[in-house]
């Protein structure tokens, strides 16, 4: 029965459909039909007084299945189930609908429960329309019904942000009627739908209420409002602007003949480039945690309760919030008391900050900090389950602590490094550890970002590995597993990005031009703000490894060195490229071109007036061409095991825009053979840093795709 729904009918004449699509109860187009079937049947039934609709094992649906979107003509149009059945039928039944909701009830799944005449729900489900992510629009009738129930204010938040809520917040918004407990949910809505039957309670239709809508003056404002607020945060995105056209038809033309315009815009939507790109990177994420000869082997990963982590700087601190937060003990370990101390308080004031984001109940940050214990010795350490060594990246330094580690954990306590480059077979050359070191790497802060590094050597052991996946899943983190390499996989991406853009600015393009073509084409920060952000001491290290490594893909360039000599440092210094306030608000900052000019004069580097009359598109092509060139190599080294990842960490860790698919992805939508011609034109001219690799070459003059991302989704 899977893949159906199940129609059951109690003696007391309530019918009983259940939607069976496990694990998450999908909506397939044979789901669909199987309910409109069930439906009927229970609707033609003189037995059937009243009708529930419910999903199994805790599930009520998590909506339309998402692998339906972004292929042309597959599952046909889907206006049919949103107006003749979910509209004509199921709501405009008269025999009751009552929605029993537990776990998650999104997209289409919730849009079904919209349609019903009253919806109860357990006090934990989730609840919410999350088809902007993928590009697309509510198709159901989510459009016209949410803001008849909650208020326009709440539904564009909820649809716009594809923001979810718990069943408590829905009853508060009147999104649901009731709440009750898991056990008793199909019970209690057994008896809700019985007394609408006998008009003791009232038999609600969504899509023709009006009490809950504000004035059209105060809606059209409001939706005007949104416009310029999607425009402005995406730019390049259509489908929000397309969704608030619909909302806002509804409310001039009514609800009914929105629903069709609701449909058709999906239908147009679903076989768009953006819906293709972000359904892609929506899988590409999922299988980040499956890698082949690891996750396959049927390992189970071991109970880790207690962390230990060296060092309290910035990325330690950082590193301790995030274990913390994630409910794991941990034993952090300073030099002295000052630095322990100092380190502390960094916890603290990250606890304090995740509060103000509202990412942390203010009543939990006490316990939550307590679950950290400052030390000054390793007598400690021999209950920890895992050792993250955060300190400075001086190998030196690193190797001395994985001596010290040695003699002081447990023969089954995993050894993690925290380092953002160095090559992992230098920290540590005893064998007896071999097979249990293992990188950490989180890229920027740990306890802000979600993304995280896992990497191994060709001697970590695969129970290590899956023992960190499991620890990553439960910190919400999105795991990376790479083999190691100088700069692992997104460092190795992140440098080009900065190099060039240094190198256009050394030939005299306006820095601040190319940051903000960088964003307009969609990335979270242009390489200048990313500098900042990252801090030019991990760029300056980043230039001193891979010069050391990588030789002549290394560009010279002076502006970072000019820049850090005159104590500037970035984002944690206040002044960089921009000049930053408490509040991480930045303006451009006035002494950048006297920095701009003594790089110049000290690089071999001259005025190049052909760059400085290149368009935006154009500097975009020069600053990303030799990221995914860093890529490519990636990807010929086997530092990845799969093109997909680097995708993800592309979007994660470097900020690139997510409706685009990916750094391999959206190169693929380019073509290999134009970036190739590129890159080599750009060596020919302007050095090695842009020498295209031996695998970007190949697949250029094969003429196929990089990754075959387009072939995955």
């Amino acid at each position: 029965m899977k893949g159906k729904t199940i129609l059951e009918t109690r003696a007391d004449g309530v019918a009983i459909i259940t939607i069976n699509n496990p694990p998450l109860n999908l909506l397939s187009s044979h789901v669909m039909l199987s309910l409109k079937e069930n439906t009927e049947q229970a609707l033609q039934r003189d037995d059937v007084k009243a009708i529930v609709i419910t999903g199994s094992k805790g599930k009520f649906s998590g909506g339309f299945d998402v692998t339906a979107f972004g292929n042309k003509g597959k599952h046909g149009k889907l206006g049919f189930f949103s107006v003749d059945f979910i509209t004509d039928i199921l709501e405009a039944a008269r025999k009751p609908f009552v929605a029993a909701i537990d776990g998650p009830a999104l997209g289409g799944g919730l849009e079904i429960a919209l349609a019903c005449h009253a919806r109860i729900s357990t006090s934990s489900a989730a609840l919410g329309l999350p088809e902007l992510r993928y590009g697309i629009l509510p198709g159901f009738g989510g459009t016209q019904r949410l803001p008849r129930l909650v208020g326009l204010r709440k539904a564009l938040e909820m649809i716009l942000k594809s923001e979810f809520v718990n069943g408590d917040d829905a009853l508060a918004m009147g999104l649901v009627d009731a709440t009750s407990s898991a056990d008793e949910l199909v019970t209690v809505a057994c008896h809700w739908a019985k007394d609408i039957l006998a008009q003791r309670r009232p038999r609600a239709v969504s899509l023709y209420r009006t009490d809950r809508l504000e004035p059209l003056p105060e809606a059209k404002m409001m939706l005007e409002h949104a416009r310029v607020k999607s425009k402005r945060q995406s730019p390049n995105l259509k489908h929000p602007l397309v969704c608030i056209d619909v909302i806002e038809d509804g409310l001039i033309r009514g609800p009914r003949a929105a629903l069709w315009k609701e449909s058709e815009a999906l239908s147009e939507l679903r076989q768009s480039d953006t819906c293709r790109s972000l359904v892609y990177y929506f899988f590409a994420r999922q299988r980040t945690s499956k890698v082949p000869g690891i996750t396959d082997m049927g390992l189970t990963p071991r109970k880790v309760n207690t962390f230990a982590v060296v060092g309290g700087g910035i990325m330690g601190s950082s590193i301790v919030t995030a274990l913390i937060v994630s409910n794991y003990r941990v034993i952090l370990k300073e030099t002295d008391e000052k630095a322990l101390q100092a380190g502390i308080e960094r916890v603290k004031v990250n606890l304090q900050d995740l509060v103000k984001k509202g990412k942390l109940a203010e009543a939990k940050l006490d316990k939550i900090h307590s679950l950290c214990q400052g030390v000054l010795h390793y007598e400690g350490f021999r209950e920890a389950d895992i050792v993250i060594e955060a300190v400075s990246e001086n190998i030196y330094l690193k190797q001395r602590v994985f001596v010290e580690l040695e003699s002081y954990c447990s023969p089954h306590c995993i050894l993690a490094s925290s380092s953002s480059m160095i090559n992992l077979n230098l920290i540590s050359e005893r064998k007896e550890l071999q097979d249990r070191i293992v990188g950490t790497h989180f890229f920027g802060q740990a306890h802000l970002l979600s993304i995280m590094e896992i990497v191994r050597t060709e001697k970590t052991s695969p129970q290590a590995i899956v023992d960190l996946l499991a620890i990553g899943k439960k910190m919400e983190k999105i795991p990376i597993v790479v083999h190691n390499s100088t700069g692992f996989a997104m460092n190795r991406m992140f440098f080009p990005y900065t190099q060039a853009a240094m190198a256009l600015v050394e030939h005299g393009v306006d820095l601040y031009r190319i940051d903000r073509a960088a964003e307009a084409f969609g990335m979270t920060m242009g390489p200048f703000r990313m500098i900042d952000f990252v801090g030019f001491e991990v760029l300056i290290a980043m230039k001193f490894q891979f010069s050391k490594n990588f030789g002549e893909r290394f560009d010279k360039s002076k502006l970072i060195s000019v820049i850090h000599e005159d104590k500037k440092a970035g984002e944690t210094t206040m002044k960089g490229f921009y000049i930053y306030d408490r509040e991480s608000k930045f303006i451009p900052n006035p002494d950048s071109k006297t920095y701009v000019n003594k790089a110049k004069s000290a690089s071999s580097f001259g005025v190049d007036y052909e760059l400085m009359k290149l368009s935006d598109e154009e500097i975009v092509e020069m600053i990303l061409f030799p990221v995914v060139n860093a890529a490519c190599c990636l990807i010929e080294e086997k530092v990845v095991v799969k093109a997909s990842d680097l995708d993800v960490a592309s979007v994660m860790g470097l900020g690139f825009p997510e409706y685009r698919g990916g750094i391999i992805y959206w190169a693929d939508t380019i073509g290999p053979k134009h970036i190739h011609l590129k890159l080599e034109q750009w060596s020919e001219t302007y050095g090695a840093f842009f020498k295209p690799c031996a695998y970007l070459a190949e697949r250029a003059s094969r003429r196929t795709s990089l990754g075959q991302a387009k072939s995955r989704l």
